[in-house]
């Protein structure tokens, strides 16, 4: 038996999938198994519910089949939320445990959670938009802009407006159904999709616009008032007062209706609705219905061929008479298609109903605007006089007549001569209500365009503002994101909103406080495109949006396009809202919140960093751009500060710098925990060190740091220089860790790396973390605690006018002269004086020969508990299998062949004292044991002897015998 269903596609896009099941011949196994299997899903996959029955008799599994929980966030009611067996459950032993991740938890509630108010694509994006984009613009200069550019420019200009929009509401559509969409409307989008760094400050200023636009709308409704007031003679104040008035009872008539909730709020916009429907019907008749003497005096004289020929072309008038001052009066016209987004958290199915609804909204208003421009150029002329007079003599031939109205017995010369013309399309801001068969139901959609517009407004300013605050981006923010009832209503921030509104309000001029508004939407357009081209380029496997119909070209035009308008509007608004984005970004970028979102910037970094690591593959190798790349065995970083502070002076902005750690334990999911754990890369970055860091499981130290050598790194991105503590407990410690210790130093020298060991007086660890590194340095340091990333070492301090000694003892390729100098160009650094000794002939008097001597003594007393006992006489078979067995102790022939060097490391350390007591720091090259001649005990016992004593860090080098320096151009 076979059954498709439909699928919630993981992690990504809700979409539309196909799963086939082959039911009886894997889940009816003859010997038991399982008795049911099945899944439903609606269609735009917003719920799935499952049921598996499991009868383990047939087969021993944890595993499960898919689930739509282990991709969801959150929980479904009446259950509690599953999880997918870990990977190490399905493979370890039954003693490993974990539970059966497809049994069902019965836990049920007894009764479902009260569920908020919720709108569907029609009333909660479509009418919305509508609203939002049909303004007063729309009834007051439409008109006169068909009067100035001509029906065809008009078009143009529609279409253009239209395009942008569109293009910005495919985008839109795009980044709607690349996922669950909550609330927060266009900041939650941008955000989600660029970051925070963009998304939070386009998200700030795109609630203070729509905070601001409150106040416009409400102050283009107040003027039109005020202006029927001054007609039938009633004047409260002034005319400006009298704006100010009725916006501030307007505003807070319409905070009543926002704060009743958005079930209210939604009736009252679908009240809006009709009436400006019931406007259009009234426009639509009126211009079919002869025209009355009355209406022809004032330019209308129904359709004619003739009237439509004439205003086809433009007729450029005034200081703004241009396409792209006409352009930039209509635009603003043609926003507000982000108002069914911005209120995304109160939809029903966002991924749904922000395509289908958006889309169709910027359709009809594009198609309303176009059939209000044919029509009024059809119908109206550009010039009359409104004069009942001004008909055309019977006896007149008509030659001295100007005009279009001429040929339909109107004469309306006199004022076209004299430019004082009252009517026609090019001087009357009324002439739909002049043409609609009811005027008063044209002031009524003036009404409902600009009191919707304002209560959408009002409504997602708040949305978006809480969605920021609950983010907490930005400081002092975070009170205005609570939420109160049911549908998590931001009751503080309604009343953030109405105080900015009424402050603008307050202003009561509508030119003022327009241009920045639409500046600011015309920003938030740019960066929705930008955000869908760029999640788009970067070819990232988690962009998979189910809305198809878009192109990543296309998104990028559109915000070009928005971002030249900007300009072409109003530039200095535009620089203002530009310079408004890069404060609040620097801002971001400095504080850098906390926050993952799986931005398209991370994964355009990834593609970048690997584009360029790629890259390298083909460029040779050149002693000229050596970099010491350093592979650091800190264990966990935080222990041992000392060490990363030193490597990361000349690494930074240089090389590569990486924290290796190794835990000598099994795999086990708590072990793997620990060297994973993102904690180590956070405690790097709070103490701005630029370092990777890479954690492994092995038996021993040895063999993990053998991993470590071999396998870190990426292409020409790889460890050439290990870096490693001081083994300061060698001697209190078991022999065979004191030989792993030599053995990863010749490990290292056997795969031509450098190898660098910081030895420091006091220490290098602050804490003993258990298992990791454990061998290498247990010395304490009080004065720090492991977890805190402001523990101040020796490193971070400046050094003043010291020195730094260096000991070219051997020439081992330059490493021991390369790295003092990186550390000078350093500023903690910079005024250090770097002095070079090298060797030469020692001689000492008798005196100085005595104090040797009693040094040689100290000597071997050190290593005297490594020295094969000479005293007993085993056979030679039988100390031969001795010292393969314990490779570690010391022969006499040993003692006797390595006696120069080691006297030569004993008379080292006496020149160091004498010469380096007050040094910031020394290097010294350090010596190298032959294996099979020098035993890792005497060899410990040499670096151990050599470095004893001082009081400045000491850091012994030895490079890979390779150049590092070169004194040629080429």
């Amino acid at each position: 038996n076979y059954y498709q269903h439909g699928t919630v596609l993981p992690g990504g896009a809700t979409g539309r999938a196909s799963i086939w099941v082959l039911a009886s011949a894997l889940l009816n196994p003859p010997f038991g198994g399982f008795d049911s299997d099945y899944y439903t899903c609606d269609g735009d996959g917003s719920s799935v519910a499952s049921r598996v029955s499991v009868d383990l008799t047939g087969y021993e599994t944890m595993d499960a089949p898919p689930r739509y929980d282990f991709y969801a966030n959150t929980e479904v009611w009446g259950r509690r939320r599953q999880f997918r067996p870990s990977l190490f459950q399905l493979h370890a032993g039954p003693e490993a445990g974990g539970q059966d991740s497809s049994e069902e938890d019965e836990d049920e509630q007894k009764e479902p959670p009260s569920e908020p108010t919720r709108f569907g694509w029609v009333q909660g994006v479509m009418i919305r938009c509508m609203l939002n984009i049909w303004g007063v613009i729309l009834y007051l200069r439409l008109p006169w802009i068909t009067a100035q550019a001509g029906i065809g420019l008009t078009w143009v200009i529609i279409l253009l407006s239209s395009t942008i929009t569109g293009i910005t509401g495919l985008s839109t559509s795009a980044i709607a159904t690349n996922g669950k969409v909550k609330g927060g409307g266009t900041y939650f989008l941008i955000s989600r999709s660029l970051g925070p760094e963009l998304g939070g400050s386009i998200g700030l200023i795109f609630a203070f616009a729509n905070a601001v636009a409150v106040a416009m709308h409400t102050v283009g409704f107040a003027e039109t008032v005020t202006d029927l007031m001054r007609e039938n003679g009633a004047v409260m104040v002034d005319r400006t007062n009298d704006i100010r008035i009725i916006g501030i009872i307007t505003v807070t008539c319409l905070l009543g209706i926002s704060m009743a909730g958005m079930a209210w709020e939604s009736k009252a916009q679908v009240l809006f609705f009709i009436v400006i429907m019931v406007s259009f019907a009234s426009y639509i008749v009126g211009t079919i219905i002869p025209a009355s003497p009355e209406k022809q005096s004032k330019g209308f004289f129904s359709y004619k061929a003739n009237i439509f020929a004439t205003n086809f072309v433009p007729d450029w008038r005034g200081p703004g008479g241009s396409f792209f001052g006409m352009f930039s009066i209509f635009f603003p016209s043609a926003t507000g298609i982000l108002a069914g987004a911005n209120i995304s958290g109160d939809l029903k199915n966002p991924a749904v109903a922000i395509p289908r609804g958006t889309l169709l909204a910027i359709f009809w208003t594009t198609v309303s605007y176009l059939i209000i421009s044919a029509t009024i150029g059809s119908c109206v002329v550009r010039d009359a006089s409104g004069v009942l007079n001004d008909t055309l003599s019977p006896l007149s031939t008509g030659e001295e007549c100007v005009g279009t109205a001429c040929q339909y017995g109107w004469d309306f010369s006199e004022c076209i001569n004299n430019k004082t013309c009252v009517y026609g399309i090019s001087n009357y801001y009324q002439s739909m209500s002049m043409v609609s068969a009811f005027g008063p139901l044209i002031t009524a959609g003036i009404f409902g365009a600009t009191l919707s517009s304002a209560l959408a407004c009002l409504v997602s300013a708040p949305k978006v503002f809480q969605c920021l605050c609950k983010d907490q981006l930005y400081p002092l923010i975070g009170f205005f994101g609570k939420g109160y009832g049911k549908n998590n209503e931001p009751i503080r921030g309604y009343f953030l909103t109405y105080i900015i509104a009424a402050c603008f309000i307050l202003i009561a001029e509508l030119n003022t406080i327009a241009p920045i508004i639409s500046n600011f939407f015309l920003c938030s357009y740019s960066l929705i495109n930008f955000s869908c081209f760029h999640a788009s380029i970067t070819n990232s496997p988690g962009w998979r949006p189910s809305f198809r119909f878009y192109s990543k070209w296309l998104s990028l035009l559109g915000a070009i396009c928005s971002v030249v308008i900007m300009f072409l509007l109003t530039w200095w608004a535009a620089l203002i809202a530009f310079g408004v984005v890069f404060i609040l970004l620097a801002y971001t970028l400095y504080k850098k919140p906390d926050v993952n979102w799986g931005s398209s910037v991370q994964a355009s970094s990834y593609n970048m960093a690997l584009s360029k690591c790629a890259g390298l593959n083909s460029v040779e190798d050149h002693v000229k751009n050596y970099r010491p790349q350093c592979l650091v065995l800190t264990g966990p970083p935080s222990s041992r500060p000392a060490l990363v502070d030193l490597v990361s002076c000349f690494t930074k902005d240089l090389s590569l710098m990486l924290c290796g750690n190794v835990l000598t334990d099994g795999p086990t999911p708590s072990v793997l925990e620990k060297t994973m754990n993102d904690s180590h890369l956070n405690w790097l970055n709070k103490r701005k060190v630029r370092s990777f860091y890479r954690g492994v499981v092995a038996a021993d130290l040895q063999s993990g740091v053998n991993v470590l050598l071999q396998g870190a790194g990426l292409g020409r991105m790889k460890p050439n220089v290990l870096i490693m503590g001081f083994k300061k407990d060698w001697r209190s410690d078991t022999p065979q860790a004191a030989h792993n210790y030599i053995g990863i130093m010749r490990d290292a020298f056997d795969l031509q790396f450098g190898v660098c060991v910081l030895r420091m007086r006091e220490g290098l660890e602050v804490s003993n973390p258990s298992q990791s590194h454990e061998s290498i340095n247990s010395i304490s340091v009080p004065s720090c605690v492991q977890t805190s990333p402001t523990c101040i070492t020796q490193f971070q301090k400046k050094q003043g006018k010291k020195t730094i000694d260096v000991y070219w003892l051997s020439d081992d390729g330059g490493l021991t002269l390369l790295l003092p100098y990186l550390l000078t160009r350093r500023k903690r650094w910079a005024k250090c004086k770097v002095r070079v000794f090298v060797g030469g002939e020692v001689s000492c008097t008798g005196l100085q020969c005595g104090h040797v001597l009693l040094i040689v003594h100290q000597f071997e007393k050190m290593v005297s508990r490594f020295r094969v006992d000479t005293n007993s006489k085993p056979d030679s078979n039988s100390g031969c299998a001795s010292q393969h067995q314990e490779p570690w102790m010391i022969t006499d022939q040993d003692f006797e062949k390595n006696k120069a060097k080691s006297l030569r490391q004993i008379r080292l350390n006496e020149v160091l004292l004498d010469y380096s007591r007050e040094a910031a720091l020394i290097i010294i090259t350090m010596p190298v044991g032959r294996r099979g001649v020098c035993p890792s005990t005497l060899y410990l016992a040499w670096l151990d002897f050599l470095s004893r004593d001082l009081r400045p860090p000491v850091l012994l080098v030895r490079g890979n015998q390779e150049n590092v320096l070169t004194f040629y151009c080429q």
